[in-house]
């Protein structure tokens, strides 16, 4: 019988069970400057850590082909609608020739990478170092473990021809917000951005072109980005024809 007053935690390839309460992230101590002035030496030997957590994500998704990251709340409880919704959108995916590319943790990543798996498609998870428990989820064909947010988000981009969003929280925003910063700056081209929800994204689509345009910090082309949808037939009708990765846009 598993004890509870342990936790389990996976720093990269590492795996630890522990009692304490509070054991940093790797994100934490890199952006961290502790008052002992060793961290001018250990930082330099710490971008060789960063290096190679590149390496690995080239070298490990470089033949994966068209692919799609899918993104959502590890929350979403698996009787929701959403979650048969992830699931439903992951499947078709599949079937339409694209790896299915989540952050391979619970909730609608889960149900993405779950029907990937049910279409026989490439079902991939980029997990990371949290400070509560969270694994690859069993769905998984091909997964990697990573320490730092940073090096997973530029996963999430160069492998895949789109993002799709589903509802979820703080992390979803932020890969959100993330590609939609590089599609203005035009560090990405040719990228769809599908949102899958019209009532939960209804909001914040209103939010931005009532204040954030309306100050003029965005202009009209900024929202048109946005490609909001319902149902999956209009996702994949959204990511266009499948194409191969390196011509699908610049980087």
């Amino acid at each position: 019988m598993t004890d509870a007053r342990y936790r389990t935690r996976a720093q990269g390839a590492v795996i630890r069970r522990t009692t304490e309460a509070d054991l940093a992230t790797f994100d934490e101590q890199l952006l961290s400057r502790p008052p002992d002035p060793d961290w001018l030496q250990e930082d330099p030997w710490r971008v060789m850590r960063i290096q190679s957590e590149f390496v690995l994500g080239f070298e490990t998704l470089a033949g994966l082909g068209p692919a799609v990251s899918v993104f959502g709340s590890a929350r979403t409880p698996a009787e929701a609608p959403e979650y048969a919704l992830a699931r439903q959108l992951g499947r078709r995916l599949a079937e339409a020739g694209y790896a299915v590319i989540t952050g391979g943790g619970p909730g609608a990543m889960t149900a993405a990478n779950q029907g990937a798996r049910d279409a026989g498609g490439q079902s991939v998870g980029l997990g990371i170092d949290l400070p509560f428990e969270q694994s690859i989820n069993e769905y998984v064909t091909l997964g990697i473990n990573f320490r730092y947010f940073f090096v997973r988000k530029t996963m999430f981009l160069k492998y895949a021809q789109g993002f799709v969003v589903l509802p979820g929280g703080w992390g979803t925003f932020d890969e959100l917000f993330e590609a939609l910063c590089l599609r203005q700056t035009g560090k990405i081209k040719g990228f769809p951005i599908v949102l899958v929800g019209r009532s939960y994204w209804a909001g914040l689509i209103e939010w931005m072109r009532q204040t954030v345009l309306s100050h003029g910090y965005i202009v009209p082309a900024d929202l048109e980005r946005l490609i909001v949808v319902d149902a999956v037939d209009e996702v994949v009708a959204a990511l266009g024809p499948l194409t191969h990765p390196d011509n699908a846009k610049d980087r």
